[in-house]
């Protein structure tokens, strides 16, 4: 471990040589000079130089971001140097996600991979993903109008109660929206969850089952050809989700998150992500958390129009999906 840097004295020590030989003025110089090149790229310096005819010398040299130096010399060999240092660490620690009651703050994000610096400033990742979003969302509610309308018109024939189902859910940062869906079970299904947590089909703090009997008969057809997802397209449109990413939770479950988990709330929430295209609800909840964590790290342009290409047959398929 180095030394602390920042409890080297400013000024001279009581009882001390106030005029130390010149070399440790030279070796305190060289010292800093050492340490500045330990931290490469955390700093941006300025110098200023100023030389007098009476033979004295004065330097000094500060730098902001993590790290900020102070140094004074002068020719009749006094020197002293002081330096602060600040943990990357704490400068990347992100705060609690608001909106959650009771959330897990995450754990320090550790942003040292040059790499994940790269994506974060893409293109892409700015401001392409967003037009991506918006332009795909209006086409696919285009096509899709037809469809909704149709699997509208077959929930009121079917069952009383609103045509849209709304649900409150966490997005990016933490932030509760209100999420779209057609109604696929009977109208006040959430009163009746309690007494079916017993036949939960999932590990982890989501609950599922193949056979739920507050799913109607139309309500099924939606479920597996995920038509009732179409209408989340309206969330893609005023920015809530995007069409690709992991899949937005009830606060409920985030409540039951380890920090970890919490990452995934680092981006927005998505139509659909590699968990909808390796198996859905057949995939344990830690493998779900992983590849949510996995798209985060390496998400891009040909990423997302892969996942979307895959999520076709994925859907056709109905494999996982109930």
């Amino acid at each position: 471990m180095e030394p602390d840097i920042s409890a080297i004295p400013s000024t001279p020590m009581a009882g001390a040589d106030p005029h130390p030989p010149a070399d440790e003025a030279l070796l305190a110089m060289l010292a800093m000079e050492e340490l500045e090149t330990r931290l490469p790229g955390d700093r941006a310096g300025r110098a200023h130089a100023n030389g007098h005819a009476n033979g004295h010398a004065n330097g000094h040299a500060a730098g902001n971001g993590y790290t900020n130096w102070h140094a004074h010399a002068n020719g009749n060999g006094h020197a002293a140097a002081r330096a602060r240092v600040t943990p990357r660490w704490a400068a990347a620690r992100e705060p609690v996600h608001p909106g959650i009651v009771g959330a897990i703050e995450p754990a320090p994000r550790i942003d040292d991979d040059p790499r994940r610096a790269v994506r974060r400033e893409s293109l892409y990742l700015r401001a392409g993903k967003r037009c991506f979003d918006v332009v795909g969302a209006s086409l696919a509610l285009i096509v899709g109008a037809p469809v909704m309308l149709l699997a509208a018109l077959a929930i009121r024939l079917e069952s009383r109660g609103p045509v849209l189902y709304t649900s409150t859910r966490i997005g990016r940062k933490g932030r509760a929206f209100s999420f779209f869906k057609l109604r696929s079970m009977v109208d006040g299904a959430d009163r009746h969850r309690h007494h079916l947590t017993h036949l939960n089909e999932c590990d982890g703090p989501v609950f599922k089952m193949s056979n739920d009997p507050r799913v109607t008969r139309v309500g099924r057809f939606l479920r597996s050809t995920s038509i009732d997802e179409l209408p989340q397209l309206f969330n893609v449109l005023r920015g809530e989700m995007s069409l690709v990413g992991p899949r937005p939770p009830i606060p409920e479950e985030v409540a039951h998150y380890l920090p970890w988990q919490m990452r995934r709330l680092d981006v927005r929430p998505g139509l659909t992500c590699l968990w909808q295209i390796s198996g859905r609800s057949r995939i344990g909840f830690e493998e779900w958390m992983r590849l949510d964590l996995e798209y985060i790290r390496c998400q891009s342009a040909g990423m997302d129009f892969r996942i979307l290409l895959r999520t076709i047959p994925a859907v056709l398929s109905r494999e996982g999906a109930y």
